[in-house]
């Protein structure tokens, strides 16, 4: 099973960041006190114990004990911050978010395979 890797710090972000001109990755911006967040991550998971996409990395910013970084990544990738939000990127540049109850096992699915 693929996992996601939490990013805590503005300097793995930038790692991630950079990384990504040679291997795609995405982002879940998760608030840990929302039910709609939480519904995401189950979404995000079930993903993820499946059959995911292998030439991508998998991340998870928890947005209010991570505030930070997860300002960057709406600085970085010019794109206003939800949460829930999931991010696809490449090339430091965003391929596709969706926030809210858009992001679903089905939806990340469709997107990514």
């Amino acid at each position: 099973m693929s996992a996601w890797k939490e990013l805590t710090t503005v300097e793995e972000w930038q790692e991630v960041l950079n990384r990504s001109s040679e291997k795609p990755a995405v982002v879940l911006k998760h608030s840990t006190t929302c039910p709609v967040s939480s519904s995401a991550l189950d979404e995000y998971e079930e993903y993820l114990s499946g059959k995911p996409n292998a030439d991508v990395d998998y991340f998870l910013v928890k947005v209010i004990e991570s505030r930070p970084v997860s300002n960057q990544i709406a600085e970085d990738l010019g794109i206003k911050h939800a949460s829930p939000q999931i991010l696809y990127f490449k090339d430091k540049e965003s391929i596709w978010n969706t926030s809210h109850w858009s992001v679903t096992n089905k939806h990340i699915t469709a997107v990514l395979d």
